[in-house]
């Protein structure tokens, strides 16, 4: 059969009508592929297969690399409520970086298969825009059987409680796929890589250079590196984490490209690492090759196991258990502030409920799954079908790195065929946390300016170290790996615009009033300024300076009302005109504008962005004065209180020297150090004025609690 599964002689049997409704258990093993089609430039390919059910992905094999004749060996086993649609099988050839290649796809229909025995089958692979095209084929072995037939009570002793799990209810249905979503989520190790430098790169550029990055990509998880631009040697010297999910390791894929404006960019190679290879908890100084090209690329890759990432139902939850409980606290205790820094606690989050989620299919229903963000760590609950007041009832527990992070909470509606449909989100800093406290949260849009329909009941605890917390804040913070490309948006560039103004405003402000001050238009505040400046200037030495800056923390931790005026200016000036937005965007599709102007496009984002990072650092500044993270301004108070101890006991020749000698001695003491400044690392846990916003809880309609709801509703 061309384009569809061909079984062997006894695995058909057309004088036999199945029946295509009720339960069923498909297992079907992928065994290998024959003579498939070549897709590389090197007369190979890096296939790897898709099953599809319904329109939905429910099953991608590992990939084999450079092989037309692959073995997979590969088990999975569906659940199944009706025959009458077909298995679709698709085969890809795998490009990173680019798009994969289609090596042929293939039908295997249900209703054919003689059920309870173990059938070989053949799919030949075809092209539906080539049909006359040899792809290869597959071979499977394929065994159906009904969820209530004889042989399937013989497997299993314990089918009175599987029987109940296999009716046919939205219910039960969702909660069949929790444990194959806890499963394939958790992440085994952690592989901790810093990328040092390229060397001898090929120019791919008119002056004989060129603009490099990195990609790489482990599994489903991908980095890309800053641009070094004009150089065939560039440093990068940057340090990131990806999760382990195999216990072999898995294939670190790497791609180097040159970065051009207006235009795809170049390849220049590419090279592989086999985890696998490398022993674990220890680092490893690795000069890789590019095949195809020449140049080496330096890496620092370090393996380490992972604790404390899990997904439990709610009896069995890890801070829950009291011993449990009393291990964590010990690991996380004040005699531990010095050993594995990188591990400053944990945070479990119990998903209980949500209630009056936006109805998002056609049938005025939704099916409902949360997402659970940590940095890069993501976790997600199983889906709760057909209901817009889902119940989940699990517990996450991730690892916390940075106290200063933000856990994100989105919910989404699964569709079978496309993606997800957004249905609400939210972000809380873990600073903000009350632990064991039961809260539900109001629902915000994309861009977390606005409420949406629904709310969600969480219960968080944070348990962390409060000098390794210390001690990370004044080291880079981790970058998010998969964010949305920047866009060139007339309103945000006005909104960042303002809020660079916002901040010379201030300054002008304080030079208007010290001027005020030089032309004595007050007598009393001219005579009282002079007689400051001369007794500051006769007695003045340098451990003033960070005295005078705690004293203005002191100041503003006693007298708030700066404070309280700030929020109120900043919600002035986050107002978002949705109506602007929606018309900006509908008149860019018209026009093409993204399409046709790259150049330009560049520009404006840059613009964009430099207004963000200068207006971002000016209100960093003032919130740390202005106590909006008490953590971050008492370290601040810790931090001068200490220079200003230092400079009034040690000469300031001395502490230039030191500091001198130390950053002269630094990259001879460790080549494959990453720099980094600690202020700047400082103010980038301080939230700007449009992260104050976005962190803001929305208040709860009291008519809309879920208690309040349930005491005047019984039922």
């Amino acid at each position: 059969m061309s384009g569809m599964g061909a079984p062997c002689s006894s695995g058909v049997t057309p004088e036999r009508s199945v029946p295509s409704s009720g339960m069923y258990k498909l297992e079907v093993e992928l065994k290998r592929g024959t003579n498939l089609a070549v897709r590389d430039r090197g007369g190979t390919s890096d296939p790897y297969v898709k099953f599809k059910l319904a329109g939905k992905e429910v099953f991608r094999s590992k990939i084999i690399h450079k092989n037309l004749n692959p073995v997979w060996e590969e088990k999975t086993t569906l659940i199944l409520d009706s025959l009458s649609e077909p298995l679709y099988v698709k085969v890809f050839d795998y490009d990173f970086g680019l798009q994969d290649d289609f090596m042929g796809s293939a039908h295997l229909y249900l209703e054919s298969l003689e059920q309870q025995r173990m059938i070989p089958v053949t799919l030949v692979l075809k092209d539906p825009h080539h049909p006359d095209q040899d792809l290869g084929s597959l071979e499977l072995a394929v065994t159906l059987t009904p969820k209530d037939s004889p042989l399937e009570e013989r497997r299993d002793s314990t089918t009175m409680l599987l029987r109940r799990s296999w009716k046919r209810s939205t219910k039960q249905q969702s909660l069949r796929l929790s444990e194959l979503h806890r499963k394939a989520q958790l992440w085994r190790g952690i592989v901790s890589i810093a990328l040092i430098e390229g060397r001898n790169l090929i120019p791919m550029d008119p002056n004989g250079l060129s603009d490099p990055y990195v990609k790489f990509r482990l599994g489903p998880q991908k980095y890309r590196s800053k641009t070094v631009p004009k150089t065939l040697s560039p440093q990068w010297r940057e340090q990131f984490d990806l999760h382990l999910y195999e216990e072999t390791g898995g294939v670190l894929e790497i791609t180097v490209w040159d970065k051009d404006t207006g235009r795809r960019d170049d390849f220049i190679g590419r090279c592989q690492l086999d985890l696998s290879t490398l022993a674990k908890e220890q680092t490893h100084h690795l000069e890789l090759q590019l095949e195809e090209s020449r140049g080496y690329v330096v890496l620092l890759v370090t393996l380490t196991a992972s604790s404390h990432v899990s997904i439990a139902d709610l009896s069995v939850t890890p801070l829950d258990d009291p011993q449990e409980r009393r291990e964590i606290l010990k690991r996380y205790g004040v005699l531990k502030s010095l050993s594995n820094l990188k591990e400053v606690g944990i945070v479990q989050v119990k998903v209980l409920r949500a209630e009056g989620l936006m109805a998002a299919d056609v049938t005025g229903k939704s099916d409902p799954f949360c997402v659970l963000e940590l940095n890069n760590d993501r976790l997600q609950t199983h889906t709760v079908y057909k209901n817009l007041n889902p119940e989940w009832n699990k517990a996450f527990t991730f690892n916390v790195k940075d106290i200063h992070s933000v856990l994100e909470v989105t919910v989404f509606d699964e569709d079978r065929d496309r993606s997800a449909d957004f249905l609400g989100k939210i972000v809380i800093p873990l600073l903000h946390v009350c632990n064991g406290e039961q809260k539900s949260y109001m629902l915000k849009n994309k861009e977390l300016t606005g409420p949406t329909k629904g709310h969600i009941d969480l219960e968080i605890d944070v348990i962390y170290n409060t000098v390794k917390a210390a001690l990370r804040t004044v080291v880079p913070a981790e970058q998010k790996y998969i964010e949305e490309e920047p866009k060139v948006s007339k309103q945000l560039l006005q909104q960042n615009f303002n809020r660079v103004k916002r901040c010379i405003m201030v300054l002008i402000s304080y030079g208007t009033y010290i001027n005020s001050c030089f032309e004595w238009e007050s007598a009393q505040r001219s005579i009282v300024s002079f007689v400051l400046f001369v007794v500051v200037v006769w007695n003045f030495e340098l451990y003033m300076l960070p005295l005078g800056l705690l004293l203005l923390l002191v100041w503003n931790y006693f007298f708030s009302s700066v404070r309280e005026t700030a929020d109120m200016s900043m919600e002035a000036m986050f107002e978002w005109e949705e109506d602007d937005e929606d018309k900006e965007d509908k008149e860019s599709e018209h026009k093409g504008f993204m399409d046709k102007l790259y150049a330009i496009q560049d520009v404006f984002i840059s613009v964009q962005n430099a207004l963000d990072e200068v207006a971002s650092y000016g209100e960093r500044i003032k919130n740390t004065v202005n106590w909006t993270v008490p953590f971050l301004s008492c370290l601040a108070i810790t931090a001068l209180c200490l220079a200003t101890v230092l400079l009034y006991l040690i000469p300031l020749r001395y502490l230039v020297l030191a500091w001198g000698v130390n950053k002269f001695t630094k990259k001879l003491r460790d080549p494959y150090m990453i720099d980094n400044n600690e202020l700047l690392d400082f103010l980038s846990r301080v939230p700007s004025d449009v992260q104050v916003m976005q962190y803001r809880e929305l208040k709860l309609d009291p008519g809309q609690s879920p208690n309040k709801r349930r005491r005047t509703n019984p039922s």
